[in-house]
């Protein structure tokens, strides 16, 4: 085998060593997020529970913001995974969303950490990843974070095509459910509700993990309906291709409310 043969074969070696350690790292930190949470990872750790030294972590990574957002990256690969598992194109458009809904927001409840890591995420401008984030990396997060949203997005489009969710762009608003699930769950992470007791004195409530469930999986639902629940003559109307115009009694009685209001 010629000399040339062997350097070729030597890094390929080389990258595919290279490569898992990437995953063990990868590996060992969501380990310690599910453990610990994200807070309390520390780059010490990580590097103890893979077996290496602190230095050569900094040698695969950018940074330590750089590790987390691949992480993430693992946990929305396998969110996927789940969604196209519970996914299924015979359903009813509603139903197919409840059952992605449930998927996704359970996954949330299971893994803390990964609530925290998207929240995280969702509160830094884009200037503020690119200049903690390499490229290959933000487009690595960008593609884990497209495939669970565009699977939302299909299921939309199915309930516009059937009239049963509103007219709203799909993209956008698989996005916004996405962003309205974790605001949801981060409250069930945080545990607490408060409402006014006494005059300067709020009260403290626990916040019961079920009843967040059921209203992140209602609020979803609710959402991709919209105004078709809240209007539904108008939507009806457009639907058939017509306009709703009020009676002449409605319109009396709207303009009586209007004096009274």
């Amino acid at each position: 085998m010629s000399s040339a043969l062997l350097a070729i074969g030597r890094r390929r070696t080389t990258a595919e060593r290279r490569r898992d350690r990437e995953r063990d790292i990868i590996r060992a930190t969501r380990e310690i997020f599910d453990e610990r949470g994200t807070i309390d990872a520390q780059i010490d750790d990580i590097a103890k529970r893979v077996g290496i030294n602190k230095a050569l972590i900094y040698r695969h990574f950018a940074g330590k913001e750089e590790l987390f957002a691949l992480t993430l990256v693992d946990y929305l690969q396998e969110l996927d995974e789940l969604l196209q598992q519970k996914d299924s194109p015979r359903r009813a458009p509603l139903n197919r969303l409840k059952s992605l809904s449930e998927t996704f927001v359970d996954f949330c409840l299971g893994y803390p950490a990964f609530t925290d890591c998207a929240m995280s995420l969702l509160r830094r401008t884009g200037d503020e990843l690119f200049g903690e984030i390499t490229e290959p990396v933000m487009v690595k997060l960008g593609t884990a974070m497209a495939a669970p949203l565009d699977r939302i997005a299909v299921v939309l489009k199915a309930g516009q095509r059937t009239g049963v969710f509103d007219e709203v762009d799909t993209a956008y608003l698989a996005n916004h459910l996405y962003t309205q699930t974790l605001g949801s769950l981060h409250m069930a992470r945080v545990g607490l509700i408060v409402s006014s007791g006494q005059p300067g004195h709020p009260v403290v409530h626990h916040a019961d993990v079920g009843t967040v469930r059921e209203t992140a999986i209602t609020a979803t639902l609710a959402t991709a309906v919209g105004r078709k629940a809240l209007f539904p003559a108008k939507a009806v109307a457009k639907s058939a291709g017509t306009s709703v115009r009020p009676t002449k009694k409605s319109t009396t009685r709207s303009a009586r409310a209007g004096e009274t209001s």
